[in-house]
């Protein structure tokens, strides 16, 4: 019989997380039976989205998030032992994949590429759900065009230092922006032709120095006072992704709408701006496309990543609290 540890979520976080809304249990997992795989964690991710999730999690049951996983016991041809695989399980070091769950869940247990040489944690990261967010995020909404100018910001994060450099890759002039001098010189070492320090610098004075002519696509991973500030340098049919708003994940929610109004209908509509959310899984049928293009623009030099890593099973809580203090570069992932 197999143990797991697991983190359960037991109290709804306030504002930023702490370590002890969270509880380590050990969990006694069943045998294995016809059709199930019994998987133990590789690589654990943390993401800012969880905080959302935390809202919605039922207490005492696991924290939700993804992680590349071995198969170590299989009574599944379609898993053999020794297989890598992305699931979507949350924060525990051994699950076991019933037929009956593979069935149902069939769009978030993910076949890892093959990935050579490459760490296996890149399939929570650039080979995996961040790099398709930036993938899709910003090709397949906004359609970057040579010569255009594209804002991200977050761009020392796991998606938007790769929409940094796809941009790039695509002919695009990048203003990127984050939140330390040495996250900045990292940025500009993707190729982003200026970035600059949200912290320390003038968001709208910026912006009018480096794209008089307005921006054309935004890639935004901020939200709150960030996009506020950016929206109004839009130029004309201006495109914007919406990806995630981590500056308001920790709001209560009547602070979350009062900071959230930048969208302002008249403004998009002088502007005749496209603004679309979106969600990754939106692009399950083609995942794989995603990442067989990633990885080859790795492979040919042209897309760098950086892990910022956390050792031990037990510090997963302190890795997703560090997400909101700036504490990582590139993608968090927890190696147990």
């Amino acid at each position: 019989m197999v143990v797991a540890k697991v983190w359960n979520l037991v109290r709804r976080p306030e504002g930023t997380p702490r370590v002890d809304d969270f509880a380590l249990v050990e969990e006694q997992l069943p045998p294995c039976k016809e059709g199930d795989v019994l998987v133990e964690a590789v690589a654990l991710s943390v993401d800012p989205y969880m905080r959302y999730r935390s809202r919605i999690i039922p207490l005492n049951a696991p924290m939700f998030g993804s992680q590349v996983a071995k198969v170590i016991e299989s009574k599944n041809p379609e898993w053999p032992v020794g297989t890598h695989l992305v699931h979507y399980e949350g924060w525990r070091t051994h699950s076991l994949l019933t037929a009956q769950y593979i069935k149902e869940n069939q769009f978030t247990i993910k076949p890892m590429p093959e990935m050579g040489n490459l760490p296996k944690s890149l399939g929570i990261g650039i080979l995996g759900m961040p790099g398709n967010t930036a993938y899709f995020g910003l090709l397949d909404i906004c359609n970057p065009k040579a010569g255009e100018t594209v804002l991200v910001n977050g761009a020392a994060g796991a998606v938007g230092s790769a929409v940094v450099q796809i941009a790039k890759i695509k002919g695009c002039t990048v203003i990127a922006f984050a939140g330390s001098d040495e996250k900045v010189a990292w940025v500009k070492e993707l190729g982003a032709d200026y970035v600059f320090n949200y912290k320390t610098t003038n968001i709208s004075d910026a912006l009018s120095k480096m794209a008089p002519n307005g921006i054309n696509v935004y890639f935004d991973n901020v939200g709150g006072k960030f996009t506020a500030e950016a929206l109004p340098h839009m130029a004309d049919f201006g495109r914007v992704s919406v990806c995630g708003a981590i500056s308001t994940y920790n709001e209560k929610k009547d602070e979350a709408v009062a900071i959230n109004g930048a969208f302002k209908e008249g403004f998009l509509i002088k502007q005749q701006l496209r603004v679309e959310g979106f969600l990754v899984h939106r692009w399950n049928d083609r995942w794989m496309e995603g990442l067989t293009q990633l990885k080859e623009w790795i492979l040919q030099g042209k897309l760098k990543y950086k892990e910022t890593e956390f050792h031990g099973f037990e510090n997963m809580p302190k890795a997703f609290i560090g997400l909101f203090h700036g504490e990582n570069t590139g993608k968090a992932v927890v190696l147990p």
